[in-house]
């Protein structure tokens, strides 16, 4: 069987991507441009910002990628692009070249799900790991758990309610002046502290989450008390979130009877989520995760879900737009006569 080399593109938030993936889990490359440097004075990612940025990087990205690859454009089988979920001026930059690539090059162009991507990540990380499974997506937009029924079809079981753990994060790190971006800054302050501090607990029925409580909660907490402990502060944090994280993902496994679970997007990096879903396997349970370069916003994981939709007969014209808010599991692209 032919090996399928796929270009893949991502520029939905503020990284400007570029990789090359064969048979969508092996990396030849993947290059990263990231700004976070640019938006840290702001405290948060600035879209027109984001927008020029990506304009100015993606031909050198892509240069990059295709001479580490060690490939020219001519040897490319598909072009896989992030057309939604993300900030609609920067993911526009993403689908208007790959739809310059694919028509230069007359090559098949595939419209990729962002989120699906950050699924598809475990694929590249973890060679052994095939649907179904439940997959667990935390990042700054997004906390879903999804059964994974097949490479291409998703259900969605829950759902945030309200933040996603990302944007709680992000917050926390703000109030008690940890920066931008708050994440990492978050878990890294919380190893040097305990989790000592007792926090609110939400209550939500099924297997939805609610982060806004906790949010509100730690904001309240410091603004009564600025001298408050910040390190006991970050990991009592942690620890509500991730237990919320676990119980709602184990409640998921037993009612779909599955004992896989992998975890996807940005927060799965963080060191305490990874190390208590880890002990699960004491369960019974196998867990999964991306390696940490993998868990940001990349294009080896957009090649990656963008290959699996090709090989089942997906592509995108040329009319192909960028979509906001692209739901996991809405494929807007076409089969392949």
């Amino acid at each position: 069987m032919k090996d399928i080399i796929t270009l893949g593109i991502e520029s939905s938030c503020d990284e400007t991507s570029v990789a090359v993936v064969k048979n969508g889990r092996e990396v030849l490359s993947n290059i990263i441009n990231s700004q976070i440097k640019i938006h840290e004075k702001f405290g948060g990612v600035v879209p027109e910002i984001a927008s020029r940025n990506h304009v100015e990087a993606i031909s050198d990205v892509t240069k990059k990628a295709l001479e580490e690859a060690k490939i020219t454009f001519n040897d490319i089988d598909n072009i896989a692009c992030t057309y939604g979920p993300g900030l609609v001026g920067a993911l526009l930059v993403g689908v208007s070249y790959a739809k310059g690539v694919s028509y230069a090059l007359n090559k098949p162009l595939t419209g990729t799900n962002h989120i699906e991507g950050h699924i598809a990540a475990n694929y590249i990380s973890h060679k052994d790991l095939k649907p179904p499974f439940l997959c667990l997506i935390i990042s700054g937009g997004h906390t879903h758990l999804v059964h994974i029924q097949d490479y291409d079809k998703f259900e969605i079981i829950g759902r945030t309610k309200d933040d996603a753990i990302g944007e709680a994060f992000d917050k926390v790190a703000r109030v008690i002046g940890l920066g931008y971006p708050g994440g990492p800054k978050v878990d890294k302050l919380a190893k040097e502290g305990q989790a000592n501090i007792e926090l609110p607990k939400t209550h939500i029925e099924g297997l939805d989450f609610s982060f806004s409580g906790i949010k509100t909660a730690i904001i309240n907490l410091h603004h009564k008390n600025p001298e408050i402990n910040k390190a006991d502060l970050c990991a009592s944090f942690e620890k509500y979130v991730t237990d919320i994280l676990i119980n709602n993902s184990l409640k998921s496994a037993k009612q779909l009877q599955i004992n896989t679970i992998a975890l996807a997007g940005g927060v799965s990096a963080n060191s305490y989520i990874r190390e208590q879903f880890l002990k699960l396997q004491e369960e019974g349970y196998k867990i999964y995760y991306p390696d940490p370069i993998l868990c940001t916003d990349n294009a080896a994981m957009i090649a990656s879900a963008g290959y699996y939709r090709f090989i089942s007969g997906v592509t995108s014209g040329l009319d192909l737009n960028a979509v906001p808010n692209l739901k996991i599991g809405e494929c807007l692209c076409q089969y392949m006569q």
